[in-house]
């Protein structure tokens, strides 16, 4: 009984948990098929509107140091309790916004606000979860963060077009009132009986590690193009390229999500059954660039058939990342998770900040024909991922795992 009570409580909090998660990803990439309206509605261009857009990442990336001290030394649930209020707040600024400066300033607490939910949620289940289930878990929670692209992708489209952004987000902001309540009600950080250890001062040292730096830099090129597509400008170039309307736009983006959903679980598993983190990551940054050439060297000519399969193994590539935080996680004593996991996701959100605002200066640099951009101005943005995610590849082969035992079973 005993057991069965536990391993129920463990799932409610996932579930409670990853629920939230599912909106963390969801606001990361809204941008993508609300920023032609956000430009019109604002009378604004690329670059104002990938600076918005970017706003998400770099209060994410700078908090997430803190917000790991804060999971290891304060609790993983208060961090999170806390900073989904401030979200809330965000989404009722963003629903009202009179104008652009009030969008940005609501872009930037939506960005502080979610900084908070996936470091103490890797923490908590980190205390939940055995050594050869983490991955997959990680892997479970990545699939369902990108279900919130998927929302984010054509349901979001479609709700715009019928209803507008605002009442749109409007709801958004009832179900996390919603899912903030069932966190404070039912969410544990951990087990009952868990030793809670801190981290000592000399754990810090740890940081000083080649492998996480090269993981962390990894990770900042190919998240920065993750983001760059999903997250923003692949809306824009699906509708002004190949004039697909907005929901069919929406419809391309949301098979990047499927393949992170289908590829996060599946990739995670096949790690934990492997016993290895390198060769999965490996394998799919090399699939990654593989996919990623069609939108330098022909973007324009590309069908429905090209675009759908590109997406769709883009994502599933893209989603090993999860790998990349467990072996992470194996490098450093569990009472350091939390600092050790939020010190590698800064570089994702720096990268994906960095990205978002660079091709949307790369993009003016070319120049509007009309009321569109031209294909040799996503071309060049599309270029410089490229060049990235090569290096991000490189950088991969340099990282160096620690052997693991496939059957341990222990925390």
């Amino acid at each position: 009984m005993r057991c069965s009570g536990l391993r129920s409580s463990k799932w409610v909090i996932f579930v409670v948990l990853s629920s939230i998660y599912f909106f963390v990803y969801f606001h990361r990439t809204s941008p993508a098929v609300m920023a032609n309206d956000l430009m019109l509605e604002f009378a604004v261009s690329a670059l104002a509107i990938g600076v918005l857009s970017s706003l998400y990442f770099y209060p994410y990336a700078v908090l997430q140091i803190p917000v790991g001290v804060l999971s290891d030394v304060k609790g993983a649930k208060k961090v999170v309790v806390s900073f989904t209020s401030v979200t809330l707040f965000g989404i009722l600024i963003f629903v009202t916004a009179p104008s652009f400066e009030f969008a940005v300033f609501s872009r930037l607490l939506i960005g502080i606000g979610v900084s908070g939910v996936y470091i103490p949620t890797v923490k908590i289940m980190s205390q939940w979860f055995k050594a050869n289930e983490f991955a997959t878990a990680m892997g479970i929670l990545f699939a369902i963060g990108n279900f919130g692209a998927i929302f984010s992708s054509y349901p979001l489209a479609f709700s715009i077009e019928n209803f507008g952004w605002r009442f749109s987000f409007a709801v958004i902001g009832a179900i996390t009132a919603l899912l903030l309540l069932l966190c404070i009600i039912f969410v544990k950080d951990a087990p009952s009986g868990f030793k809670k250890e801190t981290p000592r001062r000399e754990d810090f040292k740890l940081l000083f590690n080649l492998t996480l730096w090269l993981l962390a830099v990894s990770a900042m090129l190919r998240y920065g193009i993750v983001m760059g597509f999903q997250g923003l400008w692949g809306g824009p170039f699906l509708v002004d390229v190949l004039n697909l309307s907005k929901v069919l736009a929406g419809t391309v983006l949301m098979l990047f999500a499927i393949g992170a959903i289908i590829g996060a679980p599946l990739l995670g598993r096949i790690s934990d059954e492997i016993g290895l983190r390198k060769l999965p990551m490996v394998l799919s940054g090399i699939g990654f660039t593989i996919f990623w050439l069609p939108l330098v060297l022909f973007p324009e000519k590309l069908g429905m058939i090209e675009l759908s399969i590109i997406s769709f193994m883009l994502g599933f590539f893209s989603s090993a990342g999860p790998i990349a935080y467990t072996l992470v996680k194996e490098q450093f004593p569990l009472r350091m998770t939390g600092v050790a996991i939020s010190f590698i996701n800064v570089f994702p959100f720096v990268g994906a900040g960095v990205f978002q605002t660079i091709m949307g200066y790369l993009m003016d640099s070319v120049g509007k024909l009309g009321d569109r951009y031209p294909v040799e101005a996503y071309r060049l943005s599309f270029e410089f991922c490229l060049v990235a995610s090569i290096v991000s590849l490189i950088l991969l082969l340099f990282v160096r795992e620690k052997p693991r035992d496939i059957g341990d079973k222990n925390f």
